[in-house]
């Protein structure tokens, strides 16, 4: 009974610490704005990821299919990086000026998610720059895997995982006049994840398969504290139920683990929609305290096995997908847009209904 209640008071006290500097952060927080991303990892090499988008406002989401080839630049001054795209991808627009989720051929999936608590490197002369609304394409443009991503945005590491990428990201305001403090997350087909953050100005790079789950405040050290006193507890005991972040990481935590492990796509991608949307906040919803919190305006679903991405609108009626293996990425074809935001309702594979379109002009900073 001793060794019990000690044990007790040794998880409860691990709890306590880390809701006290998950709740100092949040008195300080004016704006919070949700997103959840969790990777499932089936049989047969099977590998899904899914997120959530939840934000203020409508973001004017068109999906767009980027080929191969693509000359860019980083969009932040006269030091912006610039680079050719080696694979062709497929992503999720907000107000078309920058790409907030998408898929690439070789199966990397990037996603950016809301982190208040970022603080991005101050840019200096040494190193070139690239603007926020970029980051994700970057990813998706440049890799393969999330090692080769990892392995190239890193300098030697110190003790505390912290280092220094070839480029620094410069923030930028969305269109919608909300502050761009956000964390990236990346999956491939191999089931690898890593989550990529700017803690007080340092990089920080959380790299491993086990990083599943990934939601918004506080950052990822935090959360992954929170969730291994549930873990204690058991979520067939008990599970936090509200749509603060730290209790949506919970319950992804839980769920992407305790629906069934196939080799089946169909059954596998339905898990996954089904555990992202108990991790949704519905529309409308708002808390007291934080009358600003998000609602979920969209989902995606990453097939990395097969190339299938999914689009699911919270005001459309079905779930489409766009299969990877129809497009054609191939350098000099032309940048085609799949237009969301006219109303058209969509249904299966809609590889066949994008339309040639101009190039993006992804928002821009000078720094």
């Amino acid at each position: 009974m001793l060794q019990f209640a000690l044990d007790f008071h040794l998880d409860l006290k691990t709890l306590l610490d880390a809701l006290t500097d998950s709740l100092t952060g949040l008195m300080t927080i004016p704006i919070v704005l949700g997103c959840t991303r969790a990777v499932y990892r089936g049989l047969e090499d099977l590998v899904i990821t899914g997120r959530t988008m939840d934000w203020l406002n409508d973001m004017k989401s068109n999906i767009w299919a980027f080929p191969r080839g693509i000359e860019r630049d980083g969009a932040a001054g006269a030091n912006s990086i610039r680079w050719i795209s080696k694979y062709g991808s497929v992503g999720v627009s907000g107000w078309d000026v920058g790409i907030a989720d998408g898929m690439n051929e070789q199966g990397l999936f990037a996603n950016l998610l809301y982190l208040v608590e970022t603080q991005y490197p101050t840019p200096t002369d040494s190193r070139q720059t690239l603007c926020l609304s970029l980051w994700a394409q970057y990813m998706l443009d440049n890799f393969a895997t999330v090692s080769e991503a990892v392995a190239a945005i890193s300098a030697e590491r110190n003790s505390e995982g912290t280092g220094q990428e070839p480029f620094d990201v410069v923030p930028a305001i969305s269109p919608d006049g909300k502050p761009g403090t956000i964390h990236l997350s990346l999956s491939d087909a191999s089931g690898d994840s890593a989550i990529i953050e700017y803690v007080e100005g340092k990089l920080m790079i959380h790299h491993s398969p086990d990083y599943q789950v990934m939601t918004n405040s506080p950052i990822y050290s935090q959360q992954m504290a929170l969730n291994e006193y549930w873990r204690s507890v058991g979520g067939t005991t008990m599970l936090p139920g509200t749509n603060r972040a730290a209790d949506r990481f919970v319950r992804a935590s839980f769920y992407i683990n305790a629906i069934p492990k196939t080799a089946d796509a169909i059954e596998g991608v339905a898990g996954v929609f089904s555990v992202i949307r108990n991790a949704s906040v519905p529309m409308g919803i708002s808390t007291p305290d934080q009358p600003n919190i998000s609602s979920t305006i969209w989902r995606t679903v990453a097939d990395h096995k097969n190339n299938r991405y999914f689009f699911e609108s919270v005001r459309s009626p079905n779930v489409f997908w766009v299969n990877l293996n129809n497009l054609d990425f191939t350098a000099g074809s032309p940048v085609k847009k799949l237009t969301l935001t006219d109303g058209s309702v969509f249904a299966g594979d809609t590889s066949a209904q994008f339309q040639p379109t101009e190039p993006m002009k992804f928002l821009q900073v000078n720094p």
